[in-house]
């Protein structure tokens, strides 16, 4: 039996690091959890990075977001240009990155902070 696309397993499949993606905000919240604004803001942004999800499929990058509305961005691997990674000293302790694709011109098409394993992500872009 042949495997359809819809089956295949992507090369990269991740969402957002909460904690790693903003330490000092993570930290506030926590502060603030006694006074109940922090829990409210955790259940908030948990859901928001449960929602975001970027995929790495055979031929094109599905990046996806959004609780109530959706916004869904797609971009052919073939079109990809440049793939950039930053990481700053804290998100290399967590190893994540702020994930930047170019396909045209002088702004990223694509950017993504927070997503995990960047070396992983790079070679499923690359390869």
């Amino acid at each position: 039996m042949i495997d359809s696309p819809a089956t295949l397993k992507p090369r990269y499949q991740e969402h957002p690091r909460m904690f790693a993606d903003e330490p000092g905000y993570f930290l506030l919240a926590c502060v603030l959890v006694p006074i109940g604004v922090g829990i409210v803001w955790l259940i908030v942004w948990w859901i928001k990075t449960r929602c975001t999800l970027l995929t790495v499929g055979e031929e094109r990058v599905l990046l996806s977001r959004g609780v109530f509305s959706k916004e869904r961005l797609e971009i052919e691997l073939e079109s990809i240009r440049t793939v950039r990674i930053d990481q700053s000293f804290v998100d290399r302790i967590f190893n994540c990155g702020v994930l930047k694709i170019y396909t045209a011109g002088d702004n990223p098409e694509l950017v993504q902070k927070g997503m995990p394993d960047p070396e992983r992500l790079r070679s499923a872009l690359r390869s």
